[in-house]
């Protein structure tokens, strides 16, 4: 079972890698009011379930927060009790996008070659993350998607920025994730709104190019 992934009018994920529980309602405060529909918080952050659990009780009905680095079976269970719906991952395991299937998650799990993505698009994956998407380029991501099954939801993760956006849509491609371009430990709630408003303006104006 496929659980698909949801239509959203600007399907950015950002990604708050390192965040700490106590920044984490401030910061995902300021995603939800900059426009930002998907959070996700890597498993290698500081008590990243905390986070994870303040994070979904700060937004609202239907936006997406979940876990990076979701690695086995027993992250998604963890990722599941604490309330997240998305669990995206470096790898393509089939047991654990199956258990995330089941447990009714969106997953994106990470792929860099043909053989990942079909393998990822047969266990059932929600979309598919290309990462690290600065080395393959819109054109390698392209090139691969052209073997891809048709409709499959394709997103350009790692080392992107706002001034990518243009290049990956000029090819297709409309979802990305996040990083280091919007936030860095360390880093304010204010800092965080800043970057946010820029990257989701950045992001409309591509759009309508």
């Amino acid at each position: 079972m496929t659980v698909p992934f949801p239509t959203m009018k600007r399907p950015l994920v950002a990604i708050l890698r390192g965040v700490k529980p106590e920044e984490a309602e401030g910061i995902v405060g300021v995603l939800i009011e900059a426009g930002f529909t998907a959070i996700e918080i890597p498993l290698n952050s500081p008590d990243p379930f905390r986070s994870i659990e303040i994070a979904v009780k700060r937004a609202p009905a239907g936006l997406l927060i979940g876990a990076g680095t979701v690695l086995t079976t027993e992250n998604v269970d963890r990722l599941h009790d604490a309330g997240g719906r998305l669990a995206v991952a470096p790898n393509v395991d089939a047991t654990v996008i199956a258990r995330a299937s089941e447990r009714g998650m969106v997953t994106m799990p990470g792929v860099f070659t043909p053989t990942e993505a079909l393998l990822a698009a047969r266990a059932g994956a929600s979309s598919l993350k290309f990462f690290p998407a600065s080395v393959l380029g819109p054109s390698g991501i392209s090139a691969i998607r052209a073997v891809l099954p048709p409709g499959a939801m394709i997103a350009a993760v790692g080392g992107i920025s706002e001034l990518d956006f243009a290049a990956y849509m000029r090819v297709g491609i409309r979802a990305f994730g996040m990083g280091s371009s919007l936030y860095k430990p360390g880093m304010s709630a204010h800092d965080v709104a800043t970057r946010a408003g820029a990257t989701i303006a950045a992001y409309d104006i591509a759009a309508k190019a």
